[in-house]
């Protein structure tokens, strides 16, 4: 019997991403940035309802509710990455380039990259999954550490890669 999913292994499967509410759907990311949620166990958590200026996602009163997307207010504005404390967000766009897609996201580790960079871009489990640009690094104030990297990656890869390896010190 094999074992997947967040309670196994750490990583959603994807029967759990496919049932989690904040996953926009594959037409709402073909047509530009938007905040993919991958938040998939009931904890009692609300940041990124918090943090949402244009009531794009919600919890709802019951705290330990999954966090949906509202795909018609979504703008892809990306200050729920950040804030999430489970790393869980990521901001894609499909709609980038006609072979390249965009992911944002959090990243708290040193050194950072820069623009430009060239990086091994990463699956959920850490798995390298092909080459990725680095478009730029935010980190503001707002963010308490947490820096925000946009990178491109082949779209044939945007459902897969969800960060990038560390680089060497």
């Amino acid at each position: 019997m094999c074992k997947e999913g967040i309670i196994y292994t750490g990583v959603p499967s994807r029967e759990e991403l496919a049932q989690a509410p904040g996953v926009p759907s594959e037409a709402r990311m073909l047509q530009g940035r938007v905040a993919c949620i991958e938040c998939v166990q009931g904890i009692p958590c609300n940041p990124c309802e918090a943090a949402c200026k244009f009531g794009a996602i919600t919890i709802g009163e019951e705290i330990t509710s999954l966090p949906r997307i509202d795909e018609e207010k979504c703008v892809g504005c990306g200050v729920c990455v950040a804030s999430c404390p489970g790393l869980a967000i990521t901001i894609v766009n499909k709609a980038y380039k006609e072979e390249e897609a965009t992911i944002d996201f959090p990243f708290e580790y040193l050194p950072l990259p820069v623009e430009g960079d060239e990086v091994d871009a990463v699956s959920r489990a850490g798995e390298v999954v092909c080459k990725g640009r680095i478009l730029s690094v935010k980190k503001p104030k707002a963010y308490a550490g947490t820096a925000v990297v946009s990178m491109a990656v082949p779209k044939k890869y945007a459902d897969e890669v969800r960060s990038m390896k560390r680089l060497p010190r």
